[in-house]
Formats: C-alpha cells, structure tokens, sequence
C-alpha cells in the first residue's frame, strides 16, 4: 500500500465530516425558517380513533354543522354536504353528472343581493351568522307557522267582534218578544188601525201613509185587494176630513200604478166617480193634488177606464181647473196626462197586430180622446201655457202641441199670438243652445227645445 492512499484516505474522511456538518446545519435552518414547505405524510392510523373507525368522513358529519347552501335564480353545482332550503329546485346535471339547485321562478327581483334573498327565505333570523344550521331553519318555519295561525285567529276574532251568530240572534229576539213581520202580515195590522173607531185621525194617517209605500209592490197590492183594504180607501175619499181624502187618493194612485187588477176593482168600486168629484169640488190643492195622481194612475193603459172618463165628463173637470186660481201647479200635470193617453193610442196603432194587440186596439178605436180635446177648446187652452217661464213646463207643453198640431193646425195658423211666441221661444232658445254647443254639449236639452220649436213652426208653414 502506498503511503498517499493512508494520507488521502484520512484527508477524505475530514473533509467528508465537513461536509455532512455543513448539510445538516443547513437542513436544520431551513427547516426552522419554512416550516410550511415541510412535507408530511399521514398513515391511516392517524385518522383513525381507538376503535379503529376513521374520523371526518362525509358520512360521520354532525347534520346541524352542515353547511347552508343559498340558491339564486341560476343553477349552481352542489357540494357535497350542503344542506339544500325547502323549496329549492334540484337536479342531476347528466353531462357532467354533478346535482345543481336554483330557486323557483319569479321568487325574487333582479336587483336582489344575497343577503336580501337569505331574509326573504328565512324571515326574522340571525342576519349576522355566516350559515344556518337545520335546527335554525326548522325554528324559523315553526315561527312562520305560529304567525300565520295567530293572524287567522286575529281576523277569526274580528269576524265574530263584528258579526253575531244567527242562534244568539234568535235568543235576543225571543227575549224581547219580536217576530220578524211579512208585509202582509204588516199590512193586515195597518189596514186595521186606518178601519178602527178607536183609531185616532192621526193614527189612520199614518196608517195610510205607511200603506203607500207596501202597495207600491204588485204583489203587495194584489194582496191589499184580496184583503178588502182597496174598497176601504175609495171609502175613505168620501171623508170629510181633508187629510184623510188626500193620503187615501195616494194610497189609491200608488196601487193602481201599472196593476190592470186593481184598475178593473177599482173602476168598479166606483173610484173613479169619486176622485171626478174631488177634483170637480173646492179642494185644497194638496187634496186635488194626489187625486189627479190616482185619476192618472187609473187611465194609464187602461182603455175601458179612459171611456167612462169621457163619459162623466172628465175632460170638461180637468178644463175647469185652468179657470181656477190657485190650480197652477196642476195644469202641467193634466198636458202631460193628456199627451200621454193620445201617444199610446198612437203607438198602440202603429205597433206590429197580433191577436191580443187587435182587441186592445179596438178597445181604444173606442175611446174618442182627441175629438173631444178639439171639441172642448184645448187647442186653444194648451199653447197659452208657452208663456210660463219655466223650461220644464214648455217642454211638456211643446210635446202636446206638436201632438195636436196635426188636428189643430187651422187653429193654430190663425192664432197670430202663437206665432209670436213661438218666434220669441226660437230666438231665445237659438242663444242657449249655441251656448251649450260652446261648451261643448252638443245633444244639450236647450237645443232639444228648439228642435220641438222648428219642427211645430215648419208643420205651420
């Protein structure tokens, strides 16, 4: 052996110790300053407990430590061990195979934050935590729940404070000894009181007043014949007492109205020769007032009635009263119940015939209304009422003049003050109607007027 390789071989091993010193400092530095990089192996012993059963799998998770997952109107992949809300809609995304929840259509607006769609879902919770546990949102709907029930039970209670059961109603009423009265049974007792001698005079006006208004009704009024209170009012007409006569013509005119039943009883019972003879006689006007009302209520539609009116003189009663002072406010009545009989006869005429319509119709070729109008001197009378100032009063004349121009037109050309007037309504009705036109009605009710005026005037010419 050569003397250098024992000197090499002890220089080596210094400088081999060296070396490895020099290494294992280093690694011991390196290991102090980043300990982060350290690479560490777990064996599977350390997972696991003393029974051998592995800690922090998905399967060993506390439910309640699951963490919320918050949808929003996208879908977006589940992770695993996310708690999904009630709700939610879910699915199995087939291409990538993942599951993915969204929330329902429409639920929330397009401006919604997260925090914003947390509040809406959850209601009144914790805002502050980062994440709900089941048990939370459980808690959550059961206060959902229990607010829902005590509102149904406020409104519940706020039904009941308002209304009264039917059964509490009944024992209240027996209590008090009421019974809930049928019109008939209410009429019954007041046709009683009017037909009492113990009745005081404004006891059976009071009863009569509240007649009129039950006998208004068809039914009530057959009812009110059927029980003798009709022939107990024309009766009444007969009394002395001018109070009595008036609400009992009321109450007559008020069951007459539109009942072909209580027309033919009534004509028969006499009614109409009494109120002919009330409205003939010195009356207060509030007395002749109501009998005009029931004398028109009878004539209405009633052909038979109209005839024996002509035949008692009926005409010559109602002219009367233009002579007397005081009637006024009865002379527009009497025009408009003589225009009214003229235009159903004529309508009546130039309606489609059938069988019944051809009885009525010579049932009223009978009647001989407008001769006995121009016999009487109505064409005359009528037109004198134009100088009223009230437009209501000149319209219902002008009806009735335009009616009784086609039988008095002779007349009424050689009439040189109804021309005037009719010229002065004209002129005076052009102004209003242009006024109403300007202010833009231009159907108005002024230039309806002129139009009746024009047409009277063109059929003079």
């Amino acid at each position: 052996m050569s003397p250098w390789a024992g000197l090499l071989s002890s220089t080596s091993r210094v400088s081999l110790l060296l070396l490895l010193g020099s290494v294992l400092l280093s690694c011991s530095s390196l290991g102090q300053r980043v300990p982060e990089f350290a690479l560490t192996k777990i064996e599977e012993s350390d997972i696991k407990d003393d029974s051998g059963k592995e800690l922090g799998t998905e399967d060993d998770a506390d439910p309640e430590d699951l963490e919320v997952f918050y949808p929003t109107d996208q879908w977006q992949t589940l992770r695993p061990g996310q708690a999904v809300p009630a709700g939610s809609h879910v699915r199995l995304n087939l291409q990538t195979g993942e599951r993915e929840a969204k929330l329902p259509d429409r639920e929330y607006g397009e401006g919604d934050t997260r925090e914003e769609r947390r509040r809406k879902r959850l209601g009144k919770v914790d805002l502050n935590a980062n994440s709900f546990t089941s048990e939370e949102l459980k808690k959550a709907l059961a206060k959902m729940k229990e607010s829902e029930k005590a509102e149904r039970k406020a409104q519940e209670e706020e039904v009941r404070k308002k209304f009264r059961p039917i059964e509490q109603l009944k024992e209240e009423f027996e209590k008090l000894n009421m019974k809930i009265e049928t019109d008939y049974e209410i009429m019954v007792k007041l046709i009683s009181k009017f037909n009492s001698s113990a009745s005081t005079l404004d006891e059976k006006v009071a009863a009569l007043y509240d007649l009129e208004y039950y006998v208004h009704q068809v039914d009530n009024a057959k009812d009110f014949l059927s029980m003798g209170g009709l022939q107990l009012v024309i009766e009444g007409l007969n009394s002395s007492e001018a109070s009595l006569k008036e609400h009992a013509a009321f109450v007559l005119g008020a069951a007459l109205s539109s009942n072909p039943k209580v027309q033919i009883e009534a004509i028969e019972g006499g009614a109409l020769q009494k109120l002919l003879v009330i409205l003939a006689t010195e009356q207060p006007l509030a007395v002749r007032k109501k009998a005009l009302f029931a004398l028109s209520s009878m004539l209405r539609h009633f052909p038979y009635a109209q005839q024996q009116f002509l035949k008692l003189g009926g005409l010559q009663v109602l002219r009367s009263l233009f002579r007397q002072k005081g009637m006024e406010p009865l002379h527009v009545r009497v025009v408009t119940l003589l225009y009214d009989l003229i235009m159903e006869k004529m309508l009546l005429e130039d309606s489609q015939h059938g069988e019944q319509m051809e009885e009525k119709i010579q049932q009223y070729q009978q009647v001989r209304l407008v001769p006995a109008v121009v016999e009487q001197g109505w064409c005359a009378l009528v037109p004198n009422l134009l100088a009223m100032p009230e437009h209501d009063t000149r319209e219902k004349v002008l009806k009735l003049v335009g009616v009784l121009v086609a039988f008095c037109r002779e007349h009424y050309r050689g009439d040189p003050a109804l021309g005037t007037t009719l010229s002065l309504l004209r002129s005076e009705y052009e102004e209003l109607a242009a006024q109403e036109q300007r202010e833009g009605d231009k159907d108005g009710y002024f230039r309806e007027l002129l139009g009746s005026i024009n047409t009277i005037i063109q059929e003079l010419r």
